[in-house]
């Protein structure tokens, strides 16, 4: 799992993403000297997570690293831009399936520098900040040395609370980065579109207290206050139990899950433990035997892929939101 100790329904319909394809016309044989002519508004410089890049043209050999970094491109109709990627949570969304299966497939999960450039990038793209571990030779900084662009998801740097503004923000930067603005436009309307007919539903009804169980067996790893998962669980009419957590995600010990009686346990559904094996070692503890959550049963299920800034968002406060409010949906 790709973080710091371990790591939507398709954002628009696939009819929609065929025009959406369509209107920002196919890449331009040749490279970034014939796109400098064919695509308005490069030379382009960007700030992104401290490291600032001037692009001249719009990146042609993508590589993305983690799941979301690969769906924001599919979403946005680049898999023609995309050289390779690398490392998923679970599998791709069925919309994109056909553009990802012609696309290469560097590592289950991270490739070595060698493979990596091997692939030959002028762009790197990770979802999380272990994309870019300088020990594995794969730092920003080494990457431009090479001649190699590359992009951190703002989650990973944000100095205060992940929200829909960065989500926005995300969008927006990769679209502009390809030339393709008109096509993060129309991504982030339909997500607002969507997370507001949910927060409309939900407005009137209590909000349960949720805790999010990402794994662990000694402390649990959680969901904290920095991240989308936060706005998630908020806008789907919950209050994250560990929002006074900063981090994007952290350990908290169970006493403390204990002290702060969750009504509600969201599992997180990744990677090789199942979500119910993971309920049998709640249900299994018995120092939990009294949180509301647990003896009541109340378990929702989000997977990872949906709970982290990416082109899911909509669909995971969606379908938190029918499972924590089955009356509302």
């Amino acid at each position: 799992m790709p973080r710091p100790r371990a790591v939507l329904r398709a954002l628009v319909p696939i009819a929609l993403l065929i025009p959406l394809a369509a209107c920002g016309g196919p890449p331009t044989a040749g490279g970034g000297a014939a796109d400098a002519d064919a695509a308005p508004g490069f030379p382009y410089t960007v700030t992104n997570c401290g490291v600032s890049s001037t692009y001249q043209a719009p990146p042609q050999r993508a590589v993305t690293m983690n799941q979301h970094a690969t769906e924001i491109l599919l979403a946005l109709g680049l898999q023609d831009r995309m050289a390779a990627t690398a490392y998923l949570d679970d599998s791709v969304l069925p919309a994109y399936r056909p553009a990802y299966d012609k696309i290469k497939v560097l590592a289950k999960e991270y490739p070595s520098k060698e493979v990596l450039l091997g692939a030959a990038p002028d762009f790197v793209y990770g979802g999380y900040a272990s994309a870019f571990d300088k020990a594995q030779g794969r730092d920003r900084e080494g990457l431009a040395k090479a001649g190699i662009n590359s992009r951190l998801s703002v989650e990973y740097c944000s100095t205060g609370a992940v929200g829909l503004e960065q989500l926005k923000t995300e969008i927006t930067e990769v679209a502009r980065t390809f030339g393709v603005p008109e096509r993060g436009a129309h991504l982030i309307e339909d997500e607002q579109r969507r997370i507001d007919a949910v927060t409309a539903r939900v407005k009137e009804k209590a909000k349960p207290t949720v805790f999010v169980y990402d794994s662990g067996e000694g402390p649990a790893f959680t969901s904290g206050g920095g991240g989308i998962g936060n706005e998630i669980v908020s806008l789907a009419g919950g209050t994250n139990t560990f929002a006074d957590l900063k981090d994007t995600f952290g350990d908290v010990s169970w006493e403390k899950v204990i002290e702060r009686r969750p009504e509600v346990v969201l599992i997180y559904d990744y990677g090789g433990t199942t979500v119910e094996a993971k309920k049998q070692r709640l249900l299994n503890d018995l120092a939990l035997a009294e949180v509301p959550a647990v003896k009541n049963k109340r378990f929702v299920v989000l997977p990872l892929s949906s709970a982290v800034l990416g082109v899911r968002v909509a669909d995971a406060v969606e379908s938190l939101g029918r499972q924590l409010h089955p009356d509302a949906a």
